[in-house]
């Protein structure tokens, strides 16, 4: 009985010791679906860039201006703007169809035209509700459409940019 009794205090210092180490390594949270979306768009148009001849711009650094005009061109497109949408507030978003990002949302999101203009809308849903005067949820239910849109072209991009990130292509070309 005596042995058991001082068997147990150092069993139980053991066991707490163990139970404590393991809370301690909890794993470490999953990325959310935009940090997933985020970093696939990042890879893909680095990639895009690089073919290009150019240097993926990185925080702190500053090229040289026409480094940086050619750069911006290469990522953001060159000449009018082909798309465009109007918004109840008066503003109007215009975005381009060429360019490394352009290439990136149709790899990811399947329709570059579709997801610029419900993201457009489904941004902009608390700025509209200000300017006319009614509440988000009026303004929401009025965009269903473009809402449901929204939520089936991102589930889409993150599916993409997942099989992206967890199986690269073997010659490591994220080509959209």
């Amino acid at each position: 009985m005596r042995l058991r009794m001082r068997a147990a205090p150092g069993l139980l210092t053991l066991l707490t010791g163990v139970f404590v180490l393991t809370g301690c390594a909890a794993p470490a949270p999953r990325p959310s679906p935009d940090d997933v979306i985020k970093a696939a768009t990042g890879l893909m148009t680095d990639a895009c860039l690089v073919r290009q001849g150019l240097t993926p711009p990185r925080a702190g650094q500053s090229p040289p201006a026409e480094e940086h005009r050619r750069v911006s061109a290469a990522l953001f497109g060159t000449g009018p703007a082909e798309l465009s949408v109007a918004l109840p507030t008066g503003y109007v978003v215009r975005a381009h169809t060429d360019g490394c990002l352009a290439a990136a949302q149709r790899r990811l999101y399947g329709d570059q035209v579709r997801w610029f203009r419900a993201s457009v809308v489904v941004n902009n849903l608390g700025p509209e509700a200000a300017h006319t005067h009614r509440s988000l949820a009026e303004v929401r239910a009025r965009h269903h459409a473009e809402i449901a849109d929204w939520k089936a072209l991102r589930a889409h991009a993150l599916a993409e940019a997942t099989t992206l990130l967890t199986n690269p292509p073997p010659t490591g070309d994220t080509r959209p």
